[in-house]
């Protein structure tokens, strides 16, 4: 992990894509995006029905490591809001143990408005920390620091002739995205126009690495 700072907070940045808050001992993930193979069978497109237990088993490997007090799910967790019901259940008591061991709060996102409530846990559109705001998607008007999720940015560069992506955290001055944490999510470009409008002037690609925190200005 490598800590930066933002609105006057120390986070750590895990290369694993999660967001630290030491100070908290609250571990940030966002776009989990559980049970989007199931989604996608249901319609006649069939994926390795195995992306839930995959998520699980990375964010699983953190709680184990990092032992938060506290983790905080900025939307998108399900790909859909019947997606918790659609876990199996191995998934189902893993989920259940990690839950029992810290505070988990769902933050609701645009594919899972309402997540399944047998899961447990606390639901919220968004939340308020130490004048932080969480929340799903960014909102582009929004004064408050803001930390969020929703466009799974990722950094693509060309390295000795290859184009290479890698997820990455976008910074702003008062914005802060989360990659996507799910184990079969896509992503959008860092410098796409949209995360470029969400994040306002000055956004920078961050890249974490065991040791350091690479930085990459995005254009406008």
């Amino acid at each position: 992990m490598v800590r930066f700072s933002f609105a006057g907070e120390e986070f750590a940045a895990c290369r694993e894509g999660t967001l630290w808050w030491p100070a908290r001992r609250a571990l940030l993930v966002a776009d989990l995006h559980f049970e989007k193979a199931s989604w996608f069978a249901a319609r006649g497109q069939f994926l390795p029905p195995y992306d839930s237990l995959a998520t699980l088993a990375a964010l699983e490997a953190l709680v184990r490591r990092m032992e938060p007090a506290e983790i905080w799910c900025l939307g998108d967790s399900f790909h859909d809001s019947a997606g918790g019901g659609r876990l199996c259940d191995a998934a189902r008591g893993r989920l259940a143990t990690m839950m029992a061991a810290s505070r988990w709060t769902w933050i609701t996102g645009n594919h899972d408005p309402a997540p399944c409530p047998s899961l447990g846990g606390v639901r919220v559109a968004e939340a308020v920390l130490g004048g932080i705001v969480l929340r799903h998607a960014a909102e582009a008007d929004e004064a408050r620091p803001e930390i969020s999720g929703h466009y799974h940015p990722k950094l693509r560069l060309t390295l000795r002739g290859r184009s290479v992506a890698r997820r990455c955290f976008v910074a702003g001055a008062r914005k802060l995205l989360l990659p996507a944490f799910g184990a079969l999510t896509g992503g959008l470009d860092a410098d796409h126009p949209e995360i470029i409008r969400a994040v306002g002037a000055g956004a920078e690609a961050l890249v974490p690495l065991d040791d350091r925190l690479l930085r990459f200005a995005l254009a406008a």
